[in-house]
């Protein structure tokens, strides 16, 4: 544990991987501040002296993975021409699942003060689905000009029932539901290979 008064380098970091190690080990139900900052083997008042309270906490780590994955999407137009479509796509909204993303929306869900700080962070333009959408739409568009895609297919459309049905799985899904993985990986084929 790191002693009191020491700076604790990456903190924002170390718990947001604690919390979704908890979430991923005990499920949503386990999360608090105190398991979090257990987790993390740091001082337990380190989460407050940090974050405004448990549904900042919360709300900062789903808007800092959402991030991730909409930067991740962006990358998309540097992977025009390379690989498959498919891989490519399945990497960007495979990543959504990663540590927990099912659950950590679920928790967020379950704080209503949580989820107005990330509602209020998006519609101020914190990167969220919407970024992601749209880079996924400019991604097949570029792709389509290389011949990689059909012109059949309305990237638009395309990336609003990708981003959609992980929506839909991360906003459903529970500890006990299926992988929705495999769902995506058909889905994203189903819609992009020719």
């Amino acid at each position: 544990m790191s002693p009191r008064g020491v700076a604790t380098p990456d903190i924002r970091e170390r718990l947001f991987a604690a919390a979704e190690r908890v979430v991923e080990r005990d499920g949503p139900g386990a999360l608090t501040s105190r398991s979090v900052t257990a987790e993390a083997d740091c001082a337990k008042g380190l989460l407050h002296a940090h974050f405004a309270g448990f549904d900042a906490f919360v709300a900062e780590l789903c808007l800092d993975r959402f991030a991730r994955t909409a930067a991740r999407a962006q990358a998309l137009s540097g992977l025009a021409g390379e690989g498959t479509v498919a891989r490519n796509l399945d990497a960007v909204v495979l990543a959504l699942f990663d540590s927990g993303g099912a659950a950590l929306s679920g928790l967020a869900l379950s704080r209503a003060a949580a989820t107005r700080r990330i509602r209020t962070a998006l519609e101020g333009g914190a990167p969220g689905f919407t970024a992601i959408q749209e880079a996924i739409t400019g991604y097949l568009e570029d792709e389509q000009k290389l011949g990689r895609v059909a012109e059949t297919i309305d990237p638009d459309t395309v990336a609003l029932a990708v981003v959609g049905t992980a929506h839909h799985l991360l906003m459903t899904g529970g500890p006990d539901a299926p992988d929705p993985r495999p769902v995506m990986r058909r889905l994203v084929a189903a819609l992009v290979e020719r």
